[in-house]
């Protein structure tokens, strides 16, 4: 009997999960309902357990393996820009985006209907919060900044010990595959885990939500798609001088299942994965694949942060300015990796809420929709995390171009059992993506 196609398995858990939802809504079963929480609840928990270690060691790896790239400084610096200017152009959609559609006209919505979040995020919270005040605090809390900065610190202490230092890297090599491997077999529960979230959002909220929050929803996935399929495209093109069609073609499985989680750190791995199939330097993703996956959120940080900011202050009569949007531009560049590549983005809309003095209730307005939205945020941020590196590459001539033209679309169950990260149908050469040319072609400037 044929296998069924991972996207198969979650188109099916899709159906499936609005159908029981709104069973369970239309027959006011409890039993329903609760189950389908509990699937839901499940699928994130898991998903959650993994990310504190998973974070420490992807960070502190990726540090440790740029000794083995020659410009890392450099290479991690163009990372970095890259990042800022496509969140500053994804920022820029959702303003203009918001400014045309008035998203919070006409909802029916009042200032009442809001509530203020248990999280939320200041700029002095962001600021004072990076450095812990013990190193078990941040995996307890998932406190992922934290846990990044403890990272950073590890890998680059390692680097400074050399030789001495080996069997620690060792270690945190050997315990970064362990973690990925176990967060292989979350993933494969990702068609269940979607019919628990979206069951249990029909359950609660009911359609009747979509049209309160439809302008909302809308502006979110067009500003969303116009980044994947419009910015992302024009600078692999432009920039990186390849094929944005082959790009999509190896990346799609990593945005895929991105869309399904909702989470970019629990996507991290098939990533990188697709990422060193489509030509870029082992060493270099092992870097800046687990950088972007808690920092890089054109998505959840640009996006959406900007829509919500104009949603909220139409809702409770605020007028905002031209100093006011280019705040959202600053906290969207600045203030993304607050978002720490978990589900949600209700860190990063209070700190964009406070920095503009607009209520914080106005995040309780958004909560209810939130599940909906964070599919479409999930897939564009890690499309992006998969983007960056290849321009990087490319315009460091490090990229392989036989491996990126080669680079073919696996279905995620195809991957070998044994290390989660098998050659798939149709894929090029096992590690053809993970090598530097020896003679690589020449870019035009």
């Amino acid at each position: 009997m044929p296998r069924v196609p991972f996207w198969a398995q979650v188109l099916l858990g899709l159906v499936l999960g609005v159908l029981l939802g709104w069973a369970a809504r239309a027959t006011g079963a409890e039993w329903l309902g609760a189950t389908l929480d509990r699937i839901g609840g499940t699928f994130v928990q898991l998903l959650k357990l993994a990310v504190g270690p998973l974070v420490f060691f992807a960070i502190a790896v990726s540090v440790t393996n740029l000794r083995n790239v020659s410009n890392a400084a450099r290479l991690a610096a163009r990372t970095l820009l890259w990042f800022a200017a496509t969140s500053l152009i994804a920022v820029s959609i959702g303003l203009a985006i918001g400014l045309l559609t008035n998203p919070g006209a006409g909802t029916g919505l009042t200032p009442e209907d809001g509530s203020r979040p248990e999280d939320t995020g200041s700029w002095l919270d962001f600021l004072t919060g990076i450095i812990p005040n013990d190193v078990v605090t941040p995996f307890t809390e998932l406190n992922v900044l934290q846990i990044v900065f403890l990272a950073a610190v590890t890998g680059i202490a390692a680097l400074r010990l050399g030789a001495r230092a080996e069997a620690l890297l060792s270690f945190g090599e050997a315990a970064l595959a362990l973690l990925q491997k176990a967060l292989w077999w979350v993933i494969r529960l990702a068609p269940l885990g979607t019919l628990g979230l979206i069951g249990n959002a029909i359950n609660e909220y009911g359609w009747g939500l979509l049209g309160q929050y439809a302008t909302f929803t809308a502006d979110v996935y067009i500003g969303c798609l116009l980044v994947l399929f419009g910015v992302y495209p024009l600078l692999l093109a432009t920039v990186a001088r390849v094929s944005p069609l082959r790009f999509f073609r190896g990346a799609w499985p990593a945005i895929q299942l991105g869309f399904v989680s909702r989470s970019s750190v629990g996507t991290m791995p098939l990533t990188q994965k697709v990422t060193e199939r489509l030509g870029v330097p082992r060493e270099y993703a092992s870097f800046a694949v687990p950088l972007g996956a808690t920092t890089k959120m054109d998505g959840c940080a640009a996006v959406y942060p900007a829509l919500a900011a104009i949603f909220v202050a139409e809702i409770f009569g605020i007028s905002l300015g031209v100093g006011d949007y280019l705040l959202i531009a600053f906290v969207s560049v600045v203030g993304s990796a607050a978002t720490a590549g978990l589900t949600g983005a209700v860190v990063m809309t209070t700190l964009t809420l406070s920095t503009l003095g607009l209520p914080l209730e106005g995040v309780g307005l958004l909560l209810a929709i939130d599940p909906i939205l964070d599919m479409m945020r999930t897939a564009t941020n890690v499309a992006g995390q998969a983007v960056i590196p290849v321009l990087v590459a490319a315009r460091e001539r490090i990229l392989d171009r036989e491996a990126f033209d080669s680079a073919r679309g696996f279905d995620i169950t195809d991957l070998d059992e044994d290390t989660g990260t098998g050659t798939g149908t149709g894929d090029a050469a096992e590690g053809s993506g993970a090598r530097r040319p020896a003679d690589p072609a020449p870019v035009p400037a």
